[in-house]
């Protein structure tokens, strides 16, 4: 007698995942199913929505101005069972905290791993950040996914996205998704223009033609960098007064809202802040959020009703 696959998601679930899926018609079965693992994952499980927790601030920032506020997160394995207890979607870091607790909490929360970073002990205006892990690395882990960080507007710009060719190329041959942190920054960029609409579309539209299966920005503000940019957006009239519009825009600037992105949390803000952004992300389409600081370095009671309250925003 025939048996029928048991699932435990919701019917509508399964057609919103598939049909996000279907956007990666050239990937592998193995990437497939690591994506699919990500979105099927969690508190906002089969929702098209994603919350991942990032913890790659220690060797971006150094470790007090990371782990002091909430000294549990000096060790690796408190990020772990955080990102668990929250119901994230995926848990992404540097090889070394990957290292010290993927086998402990083997299977039990879809992990990414940094595959480059910077360090704060050298400042330039031109940061070009070290490959610091390998696809090999991310296998012997058990991850689903890369994760890797280019910085359009660097004067080494062009030697990230040569490496994130490379790598990326290596990950989905092996089964694995590729998210790609896309931060405008450089000599050539004023600091408000990092995260000028113009900039971070662009930015967006930069980690798709990479072949980013999901893409990490800024949230945009209203500032225009580019003076060619400002002529199209004036004369196009593009709606970018609110943050729900310019998220929009930055979701349609990757390949029409075909490739999911997601928004980072930025510096420490308060509660009430963070939701009313949130809010904004998700009613402009936004695919989710990844936050880090504004949640590990809280509390773990504080941190998992911020998590929770923001997941609940996504499911609204």
């Amino acid at each position: 007698m025939e048996q029928k696959a048991v699932s435990h998601l919701p019917r509508g679930s399964q057609q919103r995942v598939r049909e996000i899926l279907s956007w990666y018609q050239s990937e592998t079965p193995g990437t497939l199913t690591n994506l699919a693992r990500m979105l099927n994952h969690g508190t906002l499980a089969g929702t098209g929505h994603m919350v991942i927790l990032p913890v790659d601030q220690g060797f971006e920032h150094g470790p007090a101005r990371s782990f002091a506020p909430n000294a549990a997160g000096y060790d690796p394995r408190y990020h772990f069972q955080l990102a668990i207890d929250a119901g994230c979607n995926a848990y992404a870091a540097p090889l070394g905290f990957l290292e010290a607790g993927a086998a402990e909490y083997a299977g039990e929360v879809p992990l990414i791993l940094k595959l480059n970073n910077s360090d704060s002990l050298y400042d330039s205006e031109d940061p070009c950040p070290a490959v610091t892990g390998s696809v090999q690395d991310a296998l012997r882990l058990g991850c689903v996914a890369i994760g890797y960080t280019i910085y359009p507007g660097s004067a080494f710009r062009n030697e990230m996205y040569q490496y994130l060719q490379e790598l990326a190329l290596e990950a989905k041959q092996n089964g694995l998704a590729v998210v790609v942190w896309s931060y405008p920054r450089g000599g050539k960029l004023s600091k408000a223009g990092e995260t000028a609409i113009d900039v971070v579309a662009y930015a967006a539209q930069i980690a798709a033609q990479l072949g980013a299966h999901m893409i990490k920005v800024k949230p945009p503000t209203e500032h225009i960098e580019q003076d060619a940019a400002r002529k199209v957006y004036e004369k196009e009239k593009i709606p970018i007064g609110t943050l729900a519009e310019r998220v929009r825009h930055v979701v349609q600037s990757a390949f029409g809202g075909r490739r999911i992105v997601i928004f980072s949390g930025g510096p420490a803000k308060g509660t009430d802040e963070i939701l009313k952004e949130i809010k904004s992300i998700r009613d402009g389409g936004g695919f989710g959020s990844i936050i880090g600081r504004n949640s590990f370095q809280r509390p773990k009671a504080e941190a998992l009703k911020l998590l929770s309250d923001v997941m609940k925003i996504y499911q609204a």
